[in-house]
């Protein structure tokens, strides 16, 4: 017999060799209807893996994140068999679950496969699904796998790079896959099946290798939930944020300014201001201090902080000068500068913690590929800070920052989140800098603080920063799609690596321990997540335009300025239409940029010294005089 514990701290026992179905089988049938992947000891298996040992179990279902990966992983395979059976000399690759969906990265060769291709997948996915085949797994000997592969470069790179012994396929009805696991009971579990897009997409992420045809879906166990699901995308296409951006005046993109570089317009210029403003003053509440460092470094620079060695090759190449050997590096990340700046001046602990913040401009050579808006650039301003401590300091100057990322998260509407404890992956140390003993201590002191701010964390390995653990925050929008915004990261090794210190009660040296965060991550990301999360609908504090004035006629245009001038000697500012334009097509423009206020002004008005008001949706606020509306503002204002 067997102890198995299940997530409520119950153990019950079995006999050795019971499967996770069979687990479920013996609580409810109901519950066995609705398991479709299992985590055994931390690790995903399949529902009808042996379990020999005792073990800690966890039946998952489709309301489960890990469940939904399970079901999207076995959907890439009924996607792969349903192509194969179109296109059987295309060269299949590898077929992920991804966050929403999977895809599949395909070499077609000489055929092409386009949209109009797409309905015809996903009636043969749903053909296919409807036999109710069941998922097996088995292994097979390395000199077999690359005997089945024969033909295939790309499995062939994959089973080569594999010890004999861990190689694993999966077959389903007429379809046998190379895969590792984590699939559901059957097929007949997937009712509904999109093809969302197809891409281009070089085999493993180098440019330098071929160019494949990546095939994104998603499917479902029910057919409203994809239809629910589709009227999610549409929503989101209203809100993608290149469009609004466009639409709102923004920002915009220059080919000859070059890929990636975002041109911010007056009116995004205003808002960012209005965002660093607003985390300034609540910084320098908190005791940061501001500092500026340059756009460029040497290279030397960079060496010492790990940063050249990590992502030097796929960076921004060194910049040259006049002298023989001397090498600049685009600023990749602001934490170097920072460790620099405390290294102007010895400290004593009596001065700790500093903490310096700037909005530092970074540059990262992304692949062009992977560029997208503002969420994906290649210069971007993180609002960074770095906090020098004593060791004794670093728990409640972490949990200070966590009172900071969540004063930011409740100003700007973003009350849904989880955080994400980003850890090292544990079976590949070589990947981090650092000693065993600083890990543990930083890892510990995250764990540690976000369980005494009550934070409802998720652990996930191999997420960590090169230098330090994480705590990230996962944050989801209007549509229900996760973010990660903010983050706090601990380190010990940065201090080292610049031999910075502080004079200790002991008058001797010690090694300060650094903090490194940014509850917005970079301004580029957040405005982008914060158009779509509010659909350019912004708190009135944060819009670059309060009002806009529509004078009737050319005749009011001068009781339209003098409005306008009112308001703006109270610092509330705004624009005036005078365009010779109907009065209705003035309110749908105002409409289409989303100006939270509309003043109409006309013979009645300019005679009564009063104002029409309407507000952004249709809203009719009836007259007010110039005092009640600049009142009402101000105070609507100060709410946040």
């Amino acid at each position: 017999m067997i102890n198995i514990t299940l997530p409520d701290g119950s153990i019950r026992q079995y006999e050795s060799g019971i499967s996770p179905m069979g687990i479920a089988l013996s609580i409810s049938e109901g519950l066995a209807r609705n398991v479709i992947s299992a985590l055994v000891n931390g690790e995903q298996v399949e529902t009808t893996t042996p379990i020999t040992t005792d073990a800690t179990v966890q039946l998952l279902t489709w309301n489960d994140d890990l469940g939904k990966k399970a079901f999207w992983h076995s959907s890439a395979h009924l996607l792969a068999q349903a192509i194969v059976e179109f296109y059987p000399n295309a060269k299949l690759t590898i077929g992920p679950a991804i966050e929403n969906g999977f895809y599949y990265d395909v070499d077609f060769g000489e055929e092409s496969f386009q949209e109009k291709d797409f309905e015809k997948i996903e009636k043969r996915i749903l053909e296919n699904a409807r036999k109710n085949s069941e998922f097996k797994l088995y292994p097979v000997s390395k000199a077999d796998a690359l005997k089945e592969y024969a033909g295939n470069e790309y499995k062939t790179e994959l089973i080569e790079n594999l010890e004999d012994g861990e190689i694993t396929f999966c077959s389903h009805d007429n379809f046998t896959d190379l895969c590792r696991g984590g699939h559901i009971p059957s097929t007949g579990i997937v009712k509904a099946v999109k093809i969302l897009n197809a891409a281009g997409a070089y085999w493993r992420g180098d440019e330098k290798n071929k160019q494949l045809v990546r095939v994104y879906g998603i499917s479902f166990p029910k057919q409203k939930d994809l239809t629910e699901y589709l009227n999610l995308l549409e929503e989101a296409k209203k809100r993608d944020h290149r469009k609004l951006g466009k639409e709102l005046g923004f920002f915009t993109f220059s080919e000859k300014v070059g890929q990636g570089l975002p041109l911010w317009l007056p009116k995004g210029t205003a808002l960012r201001k209005k965002l660093e403003n607003f985390l300034m003053k609540a910084q320098q509440k908190a005791g940061y201090e501001m500092v500026i460092s340059p756009h460029i470094g040497h290279k030397d620079l960079y060496v010492t902080s790990g940063h050249y060695a990590k992502y030097g090759a796929d960076s921004f190449q060194p910049i040259l000068t006049p002298n023989e050997g001397e090498e600049f590096l685009l600023k990749p990340m602001n934490c170097p500068h920072h460790c620099e700046i405390y290294k102007a001046e010895q400290w004593s602990y009596r001065d700790l913690p500093k903490r310096y913040a700037e909005f530092g401009t970074v540059y990262r050579y992304e692949q062009s590929g992977e560029l997208h808006g503002l969420t994906r650039v290649r210069g971007f301003t993180q609002d960074d800070a770095h906090l020098f401590c004593t060791p004794d300091q670093l728990l409640d100057e972490f949990k200070n920052v966590i009172d900071l990322v969540l004063y930011v998260f409740s100003s700007l509407g973003f009350e849904d989140f989880v955080t994400q404890v980003s850890l090292r992956d544990p079976d590949n140390k070589e990947k981090y800098i650092g000693s065993d003993e600083n890990w543990e201590k930083a890892e510990n002191a995250i764990m540690q603080a976000a369980e005494e701010k009550g934070l409802k964390t998720v652990v996930e390995y191999g997420e960590a920063a090169f230098y330090g653990p994480k705590l990230d925050f996962m944050v989801k929008d209007a549509l229900g799609r996760k973010w990660q915004l903010g983050t706090i990261q601990v380190d010990y090794n940065l201090p080292e690596r610049f031999e910075l210190s502080y004079i200790g009660a002991d008058n001797q040296p010690h090694t300060p321990v650094m903090i490194h965060r940014a509850p917005f991550g970079s301004m580029e990301r957040f405005v982008a997540i914060l158009l779509e999360h509010t659909g350019g609908n912004f708190p009135l504090w944060l819009t670059p335009d309060v009002f806009i004035i529509l004078p009737i006629s050319e005749k009011y245009q001068e009781y339209g300025e003098k409005l306008s001038k009112f308001l703006e000697n109270s610092d509330i500012r705004g624009l005036i239409d005078n365009r010779n334009e109907k009065t209705g097509k003035k309110i749908r423009d105002a409409e289409m940029k989303k100006i939270p206020y509309m003043f109409i002004v006309g013979e009645k008005e300019a005679e009564n010294g009063t104002v029409s008001v309407r507000k952004h949706g249709g809203e009719d606020l009836g007259e007010m005089t110039m005092e009640e509306l600049r009142e009402r503002i101000i105070k609507e204002l100060e709410v946040n």
